[in-house]
């Protein structure tokens, strides 16, 4: 019995070891994601696999241009939070969601669980403003964003969520998808229109699939 139990643990050892580590890096360092929906076209296609790097905003704040990975919206707006039903699910519950089969099982998803995906256009302490076509100014500056094909007007939008002046809070963020005309962001959120610093997850850092489209993200921070 005792070499039984002994081959069970040399056996089971390094397997354990592997999940924790997935699991640490996981947590702590980088994590796979990919694209859903196409709020972020043309610059993220719908299925595309990205490496999500946590590492490098622990410590400083993510920059115009970046594309940031956050909690959901359902997670900490107050006012979808008002609406619920429900408790909001603890972090280890959406931990066990975002990996299949669980994720899979019809029921057991939860809005507050999701992550998404958009790009930083504005800063702690700037006066911003988007028109109706989805562009953004900056302090009466429209900046420079080669990254949009797909503004509202092109797409018969009414309604591109546009606002003027607003002066984003202390360590908040304005974030937009590349695609004005489809995309749900903080021009729509019912509590507040500005990210705090401590939902973001992580930056976009490396495509890896499709192969034919494999590279690193660059930061676009221009005004024109």
């Amino acid at each position: 019995m005792k070499h039984f139990f002994k081959n069970i643990l040399l056996e089971w050892t390094p397997f354990v070891f592997l999940v924790f580590f997935i699991s640490s890096c996981r947590s702590f360092i980088a994590e796979p994601r990919y694209i859903p929906s196409g709020s972020m076209l043309p610059e993220l296609q719908i299925n595309d696999r990205l490496i999500i790097e946590k590492f490098s905003l622990r410590n400083k704040s993510p920059e115009r241009g970046d594309i940031v990975v956050f909690n959901s919206p359902f997670s900490f707006d107050k006012k979808l939070i008002s609406m619920r039903s429900k408790p909001l699910p603890k972090k280890r519950y959406c931990f066990l969601m975002s990996f299949p089969p669980v994720s899979f099982i019809p029921g057991l998803r939860d809005q507050a669980c999701d992550a998404y995906i958009k790009r930083v256009v504005a800063l702690p302490g700037e006066v911003v403003t988007v028109n109706n076509r989805g562009e953004v100014l900056i302090n009466n500056q429209k900046i420079f964003e080669p990254y949009i094909t797909l503004n509202c007007l092109e797409k018969f939008i009414n309604d591109c969520g546009e606002f003027e002046n607003i002066k984003v809070p202390e360590n908040h963020f304005l974030v937009l998808g590349d695609n004005r005309a489809n995309s749900w962001d903080g021009r729509y959120w019912p509590g507040g229109k500005f990210l705090h610093k401590k939902e973001i997850i992580g930056k976009a850092y490396l495509r890896f699939w499709p192969l034919d489209n494999f590279g690193f993200f660059k930061n676009q921070d221009q005004l024109e």
